[in-house]
């Protein structure tokens, strides 16, 4: 019986002698035959096994004949090295932008298996001149983040259930992935009623310095939510009133905010649907109907210029000498879904077809 030639046995080496140490770990239970090594001889390996027998290599079955190289479930061994090596490549797919993504759903959960892994991925995905790699490891395999920074992955994110890490893997070109969102956004309700009473409330947390201030009701916009509806919503939990929402009045952008982020704050115009007031015992101390002109009497408004100047958009909104943006669906040709455009286009030859010209009340 002809021996498999040495520079088989070269290319099989390469591909299978980084996992032998870790066998008895992460491959349990596997049945590797003793005759299947190399020597330092010339022949490099050989075998007598008859072709009604089989030996077993990381779980295949590996048949000899007696006029072709080694069989490996029916394919030649050379033919069968390719992809016998994929299996210990970490399941992925390609992006848009010449990256790739791993599948966390397919992740070994064995540390030494990983490790072995993403190391022989890189090295492909290097060779296939891949660029950004984005890793998203689960909670639940915590373990693995720190195998993944020691071989060269950077911290992206983190959520509540998993974190994202990237790999930057041309050396020569700088590095294009996309940054963490860098922006929070919050809102903040001015709903006034017929009585000229502005609706507000009392934070039951706050800083020693807004203790017994009385304020707009304001929140934060949650994933996938809409500035309009998140602005409803806010107004609705702190107070029990519901709003619909008229405009956006203005937006305030601040840097280096919570976490060291910019900050977005759109103060939206809301009209009262009703004036029962039930508060949110576990973030607001009270909440009631005040006077507009008794609300921007507070110190704190009264010294805040820019708030002040928030109230005086408003008041000029109310007398229609102002008019802030409304949300309009519309489908963008880049991803084919819809998403809001706020604006507002005034008509000169029917003035009515603005929502300038709407009450406020």
């Amino acid at each position: 019986m002809d021996s498999v030639s040495l520079s088989e046995v070269t290319v099989m080496r390469r591909t299978h002698l980084g996992f032998m140490h870790s066998f008895r770990q992460p491959f349990s239970g596997v049945t590797i035959s003793p005759k299947f090594c190399h020597s330092k001889g010339s022949r490099a390996m050989s075998s007598s096994v008859s072709s009604t027998k089989s030996q077993y290599v990381y779980g295949e079955s590996l048949a000899a004949t007696a006029d072709s190289d080694y069989k490996m479930n029916g394919l030649t061994l050379k033919n069968r090295i390719s992809s016998v090596k994929e299996r210990f490549l970490l399941d992925a797919f390609d992006d848009e932008y010449g990256g790739v993504v791993v599948d966390h759903d397919k992740l070994p959960s064995n540390p030494n298996a990983f490790t072995s892994m993403l190391r022989n991925s890189l090295s492909d995905w290097r060779r296939k001149g891949k660029k950004g790699v984005w890793l998203k490891l689960p909670v639940e395999q915590s373990e693995l983040v720190p195998v993944a920074v020691k071989e060269g992955f950077e911290y992206h994110h983190a959520e509540k259930g998993y974190v994202m890490l990237t790999y930057w893997i041309p050396e020569e070109e700088p590095c294009m992935l996309p940054g963490n969102a860098s922006h929070q956004v919050g809102v903040g309700g001015f709903v006034l009623n017929q009585y000229k009473e502005v609706l507000v409330v009392q934070e039951k947390y706050c800083t020693s310095s807004n203790t017994g201030l009385w304020k707009l009701p304001t929140g934060f916009i949650n994933e996938s939510e809409e500035i309009f509806s998140g602005a409803v919503r806010e107004v609705k939990e702190e107070t029990g009133v519901d709003t619909d929402f008229l405009e956006v009045i203005a937006f305030r952008h601040a840097h280096n905010v919570a976490f060291e982020k910019s900050d977005l704050f759109f103060i939206c115009m809301l009209k009262p649907l009703s004036d029962k007031i039930s508060i949110d015992n576990l973030e607001i101390k009270a909440a009631k109907w005040m006077p507009l002109t008794e609300f921007v009497e507070q110190p704190m408004i009264k010294g805040d210029k820019m708030f002040k100047r928030v109230i005086e958009i408003c008041e000029a909104r109310l007398r229609h000498r102002y008019c802030g943006l409304s949300p309009h669906r519309l489908v963008s040709a880049f991803d084919g879904r819809p998403s809001s455009l706020y604006y507002n286009v005034v008509d000169d030859d029917d003035p009515s077809h603005s929502n300038c010209t709407a009450e406020f009340y």
